[in-house]
């Protein structure tokens, strides 16, 4: 191992130290677990406290399931490559070659606002752009989860965030506050996809590996996210939003799950719609679309492609993610003796 390699296993090992405390140990506990059970989760195996409530776990059913410790260890399965996708910016720029995305507006980059142009941004021209496009999205361009994205709107008289009105100050605010991000349009999303709630672009998660054996791409597994009044301007699940299977073959939703509660959502809460009678439209095409995109890229072994099936039945990749919480997998059983624990072991996430 040469002194590059050197360094950069260990810098990797002390980010997963980090994470660990941060991330596993001083996590927010929303299902009260009790103390002890939650130290039992943290240091046996990684697990998050939610986990041992949500998986109902003991100490023999954990050996069923891949805990928090080893998603964030699979993050590394496509280095050198990983950057590219955490960088939404750059995610965004690289797919635009061969897919609908999002068009970016504006990055802000340490704390310096420019169009793509190259033109420097002032506080009015940004609020210009709000102003034009009626409607954009802010985000953080390196971190996931939903933290930190915004809506921000302008109806012709009265500016937005996130539904609720807001003041021209409050937003000059809201965007000199935050450095590393960018704006880009808003999606608008299928018939389909309103009808689940039309208060968040509600996105499907196709997740695409690598098959070890074969080095031939496959949709390993896919969920429909869908936002709640709770979540509002995101659908992501760590939020609070809810989660159906997909039927890989049918493209037809199951019931809905939550991460913050055990409840089986066979309506949802918000829209009152029956969960598992919505069927994706065109739902065959858009599998061979993102096995035809992920084939450009045979250096990326494992993709998380958050779609959104635009009105005139376009998909559009709204992220690509370097890996997938294992979570919305798992609450419909353990994967660690299953494919993605198999997958995990060939490329020594896992033993």
């Amino acid at each position: 191992m040469d002194i590059f390699e050197f360094v950069r296993h260990a810098t990797n090992k002390a980010k997963l130290f980090v994470l660990y405390w941060r991330r596993i140990v001083f996590a927010k506990n929303h299902f009260s677990v009790p103390l002890w059970d939650k130290v039992r989760a943290n240091i046996f195996g990684g697990f998050l406290a939610d986990q041992w409530a949500l998986y109902d776990l003991d100490m023999k059913k954990r050996k069923e399931y891949l805990s928090e410790f080893d998603w964030y260890r699979s993050r590394y399965i496509n280095e050198p490559f990983d950057y590219m996708l955490n960088n939404k910016v750059v995610t965004t720029e690289v797919l635009r070659q061969y897919i609908r995305v999002p068009e970016i507006l504006a990055v802000n980059s340490k704390g310096v606002a420019a169009d793509l142009k190259g033109t420097v941004l002032t506080d009015e021209a940004e609020l210009a752009l709000v102003r034009d496009a009626g409607k954009v999205i802010i985000k953080p361009f390196g971190k996931g989860k939903g933290t930190g994205v915004h809506c921000l709107s302008y109806d012709g008289k009265t500016y937005g965030i996130d539904g609720r009105a807001a003041d021209k100050g409050t937003l000059i605010a809201l965007l000199q506050g935050n450095k590393d991000w960018y704006l880009s349009e808003t999606a608008q999303q299928h018939a389909y996809a309103a009808a689940l709630y039309d208060q968040t672009v509600n996105t499907i998660r196709i997740i695409t590996m690598k098959d070890p054996e074969t080095e031939r791409f496959k949709v390993f597994f896919a969920v429909q996210r869908i936002g709640t009044h709770r979540t509002i301007p995101v659908d992501n699940a760590s939020q609070g939003g809810l989660v159906c299977r997909i039927d890989l073959e049918s493209g037809r939703l199951s019931h809905g799950r939550s991460l913050h509660d055990r409840t089986v959502y066979e309506y949802h809460p918000d829209s009152g719609i029956r969960l598992d009678e919505v069927v994706i439209p065109d739902w065959a095409e858009m599998k061979r679309e993102i096995l035809e995109l992920v084939n450009h890229f045979p250096y990326l072994h494992f993709v998380a492609w958050d779609v959104v099936k635009l009105p005139d039945g376009t998909n559009c990749i709204i992220e690509a993610n370097t890996s997938s919480g294992v979570n919305i997998i798992q609450l419909w059983g353990g994967q660690r003796n299953g494919e993605l624990g198999d997958f995990y072991r060939h490329y020594k996430v896992i033993k």
